[in-house]
């Protein structure tokens, strides 16, 4: 199966502006046959291009005043597997976890996993250890929020989200990230691409955030917003909550005319010449990997 993602983002600026974006395939993500997701703009500008301490893949560059489009677009071969589910994979006491995933059990910006410690005790104490636990945990996020665009905004927090009960995707995943860790359980936020593939259509693409936990010594993708196993999710970005992997940081103000994101199964038959044609990028003349 093979699934077309990207995007196109129309920005403003009044002058010239330096910005961070966190906006391509992550390294490990599935290897793209045509297109490589990685940021290109137009106008053209220089995109200098590293890896933070998440190993994201970071666009930097300096937008000129006025508007640029940022645009991505590529094509990945996916098995048409959902996510993995191990309801044996156990929870490690703390002692036993690797250093490098110690970073994911502490609070950070948006999951204040201290502060919530109580009532993730109270709510969670009496589950099964292990996956069951942390199913327990979507469970309860995916019924205690409700989802909408009017309840989003920057400064929203895991905090915020759990007394509010409402919120857009990323409140969902840092809900669940902040519980996760206030039971000793290590989880990193994520977001990218998830395709209606084999689900009801569920509106408009956006990017989506979910989040992974550590169990049976190995990283397994959990959903607290649609709470079910999705086929053909493309991960972008990981990191401790959202403030690790903001889409766009500009040194500045900026407005966004346009935001557009894509994420479909392409129809089976297609030649070469026709997937190029469906990129709103160049591509190489031969299919890449």
């Amino acid at each position: 199966m093979l699934i077309r993602a990207g995007f196109e983002i129309a920005i403003r600026t009044q002058s010239e502006m330096p910005m961070l974006c966190a906006l391509s395939p992550h390294p490990s993500a599935q290897p793209a046959v045509l297109g490589t997701g990685a940021l290109q703009s137009d106008p053209h500008v220089q995109i200098e291009r590293y890896r933070d301490a998440f190993d994201n893949e970071i666009s930097r560059l300096t937008a000129p005043a006025g508007p640029l489009r940022l645009i991505s677009d590529l094509i990945v071969e996916d098995d048409r597997s959902p996510d993995d589910v191990d309801w044996t994979a156990r929870q490690h006491p703390v002692a036993e976890l690797p250093n490098e995933v110690l970073r994911f059990l502490i609070p950070s910006r948006y999951c204040e996993s201290d502060t919530l410690a109580p009532d993730a005790w109270a709510l969670f104490g009496g589950t099964p250890e292990g996956w069951a636990r942390v199913q327990a945990i979507c469970d309860y996020t995916h019924r205690h929020i409700q989802f909408g665009y009017q309840y989003g905004r920057p400064t929203k927090s895991a905090l915020d989200a759990f007394r509010e009960g409402n919120g857009v995707c990323r409140d969902y995943a840092h809900l669940a990230v902040a519980l996760c860790r206030a039971m000793n359980i290590p989880a990193r936020y994520c977001s990218g691409y998830i395709p209606d593939i084999d689900v009801p259509y569920t509106g408009p693409m956006d990017f989506s955030a979910w989040f992974e936990a550590w169990l049976g010594g190995r990283w397994y993708t959990f959903d607290a917003r649609f709470n079910t196993p999705r086929i053909g999710r493309l991960l972008m970005v990981r990191g401790r909550d959202a403030a690790d992997v903001a889409m766009i940081m500009s040194f500045g103000p900026h407005m966004i005319d346009r935001f557009e994101v894509w994420a479909d199964e392409v129809p089976e038959g297609q030649t070469i010449e026709q997937l190029r044609g469906l990129l709103r990028v160049p591509t190489e003349p031969a299919m890449a990997g």
